[in-house]
C-alpha cells in the first residue's frame, strides 16, 4: 500500500495575514517547485476567505489541496488532513528567509518562530484526538491500556526498578494476579481500596488490578502519620488497606483509630524479608496461585468511573479526596505521550516523583501506558545519580518538578552533562530563572511545563516548545482581578468579576461545563467552596484554581494565547513539591497548649522553589514565652515534614478583618527579616528538628541563597 510522504502544514490564517508583503509574495510563489507539494490549509474562523484565497492559489500552481474545511475549535481544526510542504518550502511561500521577521500587530516574529511552531501541527493533531471528550458511558480505563500494551508490546520492557525489569506481560500477568486477590476479598466495583505504598512495580500493579475491576484507588502520601493519615484512610471509606512493609509502622500507629478490622482489610506488601505483622495479611502470598489472565471485568469498565482518589490540601482543613475518572487519566496521559513528551514504545521515561501524585501516575505512568513506552522509577530522587541513571539505562523522557530541576542545577557542573540520552521534558514547577540554563546544560531539546489540579476542569501545557510558559489551554479560561491583600476576587459595582489585562497577574478560573466537569472532591462542601458563581452572568459557573496566571508574548503561536505560572494564593502554598493547607497547619498549631491562635502563610526563600511554611503565633494566657523543644516535637509528630513551619514568629496579636478574617498580606511582604520588625522570629534549620532564635548572621544566609533549605 503506497503511504503519502511526510509532509507539514501551514497555518493561511495567522501566517499569511500577517502582513501585505507576506501576502503578496506568498501568492505570487512561481510554481517551480522541484516535486509537487501537497498543501493543506489551515484556517480560523475569524476571517475564511484567506482559505478560499489559499486554495486558488494552490490549485493555480498545480499543489493539489486535500481539505475538506477547516473547523476553528479546539486545538486546531477538526476536519482537515496535516500535511503540506518542508520548511524549505514553507520559506519559499513567504518569500523571505529564516532570518527575516514579521510584523503582526505590534509583534514582530522571525520566520524561523513561525515555521518552528507551524511543523509541530501534525502532533498537534494527534493531541487533538486523544483530548476530545467522550462519553463518559465508553469504555476505557487504564486495566485495559495495560491489556492493549501485553498484547502489542508483550515482550518490550514496561519498568525497571531497583534492579528488577518486567515486560508489558509480566507487568500485566501480576496486575491480574493481584486483582484476583483484591476480588476473594469481597470488594465490589466501586468500593474504595486505600493504597499506602512507595514507589515499586508492585504499587503499580496493585493500582492496574483495582481499576481492571473496578475499584477506586486512594492513594495515600506516604509521608502522612497521625491524624492527618488516620484522616485520609477513613475519609473515602476505603475498604480494604493495601500498605508496603515499609509504611507498618505509621499504619500500626492509627489503625486503633480506623473502621477496618485487623487481618483481612490490611494487606502487607513485602518490601523484604520482614513478616506481615500480626494485624496483616501477607498480600503476595495471596496472590501465589492466582490466575495471569485478563479478568472479564475489565470490559465493564466506562470512562465516566472513578479510577482514583488523590489527595489535595484544597483550601480548608485536612487533606481533601480529589475524584480522578478514567477519562481523566486517559486524557492526561494521551496528552502527554502525544503532545507534551511526544514519545512512542521506544522511548523510556525517567520518574522519581512519588507515584501518589497525579503528576507521576497520570502524567508520567499514563504517558507510558499511552504509548507503550517504558519507565525507570526509583523511590526517591538523587540529583548525584540522576546522570548515570539516564545514561546507564537509556532514557529518553524526563518527568520533572521544578525542585528538581533547582537540584540538578546546584550540582557542580561537568563538561560532558549534556551528553546524555535525554530529549524531551515534562513537569510543572520550573521557573524562568533556571529555564534557558537547565535545557542548555543537560541537553533538552523539547521542555513542555504542564499546569493542572488533580480535582481542576482545566489544564495548561507548553505544547509548543515556547520557553518559559505554561503554554496555552483548549478549555475555557477567565483571568481575573484579585486582591491579594484581602484574598479575595475583585468585582464591580456590577458585582461581576473583571479580566486583567494581558501581562497582569489574575486569579485563574475554569468554566464549568458538560466538556469541563469540575468533579471536585468527595465531600461535597467542601467542592462547592472551589465554585465561583455569576462571575460573569447569572447562573455560570467556574473552577477556583487558587493560582495566579499572566497572560506573555512568546512570539507565533498559531492564535492561542500562552501564559505563565505566577504565584498561590489564598489558603494554599506549595513546598517540597507538595500543597500545604494553610488550615490544617493552623489547627495542628492551635492544638498545642502554648497558642492561643495563630495565622499560618508561606514565604519566600531565596534558592528554594515555592514557599515555605511560617506561622504568627499569639501565645495563650498565662504563657510567657515559647517552649521550642515541645513545640518543635508537637509539629514532627503531628504534622508531615513538608507541612512543618519552618518560621514562626512570635506575636502580641494577630490581625483580623472586620469579619474576623486573618489578614495575611503584610506578614508575606515582612516574612522573617528581623531588621525591619520588632517580634522575634525561630527558625527549624535544614537538616534540623529543633527551633532557634533567628540571629541576622543567619538572615544573611537566607537572603544569600545558601541556607540549603
Amino acid at each position: 500500500m503506497k503511504r503519502d510522504p511526510p509532509v507539514t502544514s501551514i497555518s493561511t490564517t495567522r501566517v499569511m495575514r500577517t502582513s501585505p508583503t507576506f501576502q503578496t509574495s506568498f501568492m505570487a510563489l512561481p510554481s517551480s517547485l522541484s516535486t509537487p507539494a501537497r498543501v493543506t490549509a489551515i484556517g480560523g474562523p475569524r476571517n475564511p476567505s484567506w482559505l478560499a484565497r489559499f486554495l486558488e492559489w494552490a490549485n493555480a500552481h498545480g499543489l493539489p489541496c486535500v481539505s475538506e474545511g477547516f473547523v476553528g475549535a479546539g486545538l486546531v481544526p477538526a476536519r482537515v488532513r496535516h500535511c503540506a510542504a518542508p520548511a524549505p518550502f514553507l520559506r519559499g511561500v513567504a518569500g523571505l528567509s529564516s532570518r527575516d521577521s514579521i510584523k503582526q500587530g505590534e509583534t514582530v516574529m522571525g520566520v524561523r518562530d513561525v515555521i518552528s511552531t507551524v511543523v509541530q501541527l501534525p502532533a498537534l493533531l494527534k493531541l487533538k484526538k486523544a483530548m476530545t471528550p467522550r462519553p463518559p458511558d465508553e469504555q476505557g480505563s487504564l486495566g485495559e491500556l495495560a491489556e492493549r500494551n501485553a498484547t502489542m508490546f508483550g515482550e518490550r520492557t514496561a519498568l525497571v526498578f531497583e534492579g528488577e525489569s518486567v515486560t508489558w506481560a509480566e507487568l500485566n500477568a501480576r496486575a491480574n494476579r493481584f486483582a484476583g486477590v483484591l476480588r476473594d476479598a469481597g470488594v465490589e466495583p466501586g468500593d474504595a481500596v486505600s493504597v499506602m505504598m512507595q514507589n515499586s512495580i508492585d504499587m503499580l500493579a496493585v493500582v492496574l488490578a483495582a481499576n481492571k475491576i473496578g475499584l477506586i484507588a486512594s492513594l495515600i502520601n506516604t509521608n502522612l502519620t497521625g491524624r492527618p493519615l488516620s484522616h485520609c484512610l477513613t475519609v473515602t471509606q476505603s475498604k480494604k488497606c493495601v500498605f508496603g512493609a515499609e509504611l507498618s509502622e505509621a499504619i500500626a500507629g492509627v489503625k486503633s483509630e480506623l473502621h477496618l478490622e485487623e487481618g483481612s482489610d490490611y494487606l502487607f506488601v513485602p518490601d523484604n524479608e520482614a513478616p506481615a505483622p500480626n494485624w496483616a495479611t501477607d498480600f503476595m502470598a495471596l496472590s501465589q496461585g492466582q490466575s495471569e489472565a485478563n479478568p472479564a471485568d475489565t470490559a465493564n469498565r466506562t470512562l465516566g468511573e472513578q479510577a482514583f482518589h488523590i489527595f489535595t490540601s484544597g483550601t480548608t482543613g485536612l487533606p481533601k479526596a480529589a475524584i480522578v475518572s478514567n477519562w481523566r487519566c486517559l486524557m492526561g496521559g494521551g496528552a502527554a505521550a502525544r503532545g507534551g513528551l511526544r514519545i512512542t514504545e521506544k522511548d523510556r521515561l525517567y520518574c522519581c516523583m512519588p507515584l501518589y501524585h497525579g503528576s507521576a501516575l497520570i502524567i508520567g505512568f499514563g504517558a507510558v501506558l499511552d504509548s507503550g513506552a517504558s519507565m525507570f522509577l526509583r523511590r526517591r530522587f538523587s540529583a548525584s545519580a540522576f546522570l548515570g541513571d539516564v545514561r546507564e539505562h537509556g532514557c529518553t523522557a524526563l518527568l520533572y518538578i521544578g525542585e528538581l530541576c533547582r537540584y540538578l542545577m546546584a550540582t557542580p557542573p561537568l563538561p560532558d552533562d549534556a551528553n546524555n540520552p535525554v530529549r524531551t521534558a515534562m513537569g510543572n514547577g520550573l521557573r524562568p530563572d533556571l529555564w534557558l540554563d537547565f535545557k542548555s546544560r543537560f541537553g533538552i531539546e523539547r521542555i513542555s511545563e504542564f499546569y493542572a489540579a488533580s480535582e481542576g476542569n482545566i489544564s495548561f501545557a507548553n505544547f509548543l516548545n515556547k520557553d518559559c510558559t505554561i503554554g496555552l489551554t483548549s478549555n475555557r479560561v477567565a483571568v481575573v482581578a484579585y486582591d491579594v491583600d484581602a484574598d479575595e476576587i475583585v468585582r464591580g459595582d456590577d458585582g461581576k468579576c473583571r479580566n486583567v489585562a494581558s501581562g497582569e497577574p489574575g486569579l485563574l478560573l475554569g468554566h464549568i461545563n458538560p466538556l469541563a466537569k469540575f468533579e471536585g472532591y468527595t465531600d461535597a462542601e467542601a467542592t462547592e467552596r472551589k465554585i465561583v458563581r455569576d462571575a460573569f452572568e447569572e447562573g455560570d459557573a467556574w473552577f477556583n484554581t487558587g493560582d495566579l496566571i499572566r497572560e506573555v508574548d512568546v512570539g507565533f503561536t498559531l492564535g492561542y494565547p500562552h501564559y505563565q505560572f505566577v504565584d498561590r494564593v489564598g489558603d494554599t502554598f506549595r513546598w517540597k513539591s507538595e500543597n500545604v493547607s494553610t488550615n490544617e497547619v493552623g489547627e495542628i498549631l492551635n492544638g498545642f497548649d502554648d497558642v492561643e491562635f495563630c495565622n499560618v502563610y508561606g514565604v519566600e526563600v531565596p534558592g528554594s522553589d515555592g514557599r515555605a511554611g511560617m506561622a504568627a503565633v499569639r501565645l495563650a494566657e498565662g504563657v510567657d514565652g515559647l517552649r521550642l523543644d515541645a513545640l518543635a516535637a508537637w509539629v514532627n509528630r503531628e504534622l508531615p515534614s513538608y507541612a512543618r513551619p519552618i518560621f514562626v514568629r512570635q506575636q502580641s496579636d494577630i490581625d483580623v478583618t472586620g469579619t474576623f478574617k486573618m489578614v495575611k498580606g503584610d506578614l508575606r511582604r515582612e516574612a522573617y527579616d528581623i531588621t525591619a520588625i520588632d517580634d522575634p522570629v525561630f527558625v527549624m534549620k535544614p537538616g534540623s528538628s529543633e527551633y532557634e532564635l533567628l540571629d541576622e548572621e543567619y538572615l544573611k544566609t537566607i537572603q544569600a541563597g545558601e541556607a540549603g533549605f
